[in-house]
């Protein structure tokens, strides 16, 4: 039986950091495996109905963004989301760290807690983390997660409904921004608990004349059938 916390979550001991950094550094997002169990699931598939559990929320196609709602969770983060994004980022910051030295930019602090301060000095003290509910002919069209200027450069999503059984279609998409090349499509479909790691902005890759920047997009598909549910974890606050 594998071992979990006081809040319930799978020790992270048996997530590979290597192989996470060499898919994020050839696919353009990595898979993590179950972090969530069928009933922690079902509590953040309710919690989108709870107003007080949040503190925004977006209308997507009202503002063109595609079809369906997300929820911007408000200060203070449920116990369970709060633990993925205290204990997610450590593992995350060493492999955003490696990318920062190759590309010359500033490097991560390695304790989330710290993050948030950076945060906190630039003026982003808002919350990220939400949840996002897709219902038929629901998508998310391409687009990028930035809310301020300190912008940390991945985030994961964990998937809250079985594909198959609680809808059809919608499909994780992510996008990789070529220079001088078409754009490369490719899709995720996590199973139920299941998280996915991809860049916020872009990652290196490496070329002819060393590393350079490649930007990406992610996005979802339309959804046929049912109801979709995916938690996001973000780890910079917001403006």
């Amino acid at each position: 039986m594998t071992a979990v916390d006081e809040v319930g979550l799978p020790a992270l001991e048996h997530l590979d950091r290597e192989r996470v950094g060499a898919a994020l550094d050839t696919e353009g997002f990595a898979t993590l495996g179950p972090l969530l169990s069928p009933e922690q699931c079902r509590a953040m598939v309710d919690v989108f109905d709870d107003d007080a559990a949040f503190r925004s929320t977006i209308d997507m196609a009202r503002l063109s963004f595609g079809e369906g709602r997300y929820r911007y969770f408000a200060d203070p983060l449920p116990p369970l989301v709060a633990a993925l994004r205290t204990r997610l980022y450590p593992p995350l910051a060493a492999i955003a760290n490696r990318w920062a030295e190759i590309l010359g930019e500033p490097t991560w602090p390695a304790e989330h807690a710290a993050l948030r301060a950076r945060c906190a000095e630039v003026g982003q003290h808002k919350p990220t983390p939400l949840v996002l509910r897709y219902g038929p002919t629901g998508y998310n069209c391409l687009h990028q997660d930035v809310y301020g200027d300190l912008t940390f450069p991945l985030q994961v999503l964990v998937m809250l409904n079985t594909p198959d059984v609680d809808f059809t279609g919608g499909e994780s998409v992510f996008v990789e921004q070529r220079p001088r090349q078409q754009s490369r499509a490719m899709v995720a479909r996590p199973g139920l608990g299941e998280a996915v790691v991809f860049p916020v902005r872009h990652r290196p890759k490496q070329g002819s004349r060393g590393y350079h920047r490649v930007q990406m997009r992610h996005g979802v598909s339309a959804v046929h059938s049912g109801n979709r549910h995916v938690l996001g974890v973000i780890f910079h606050d917001a403006r």
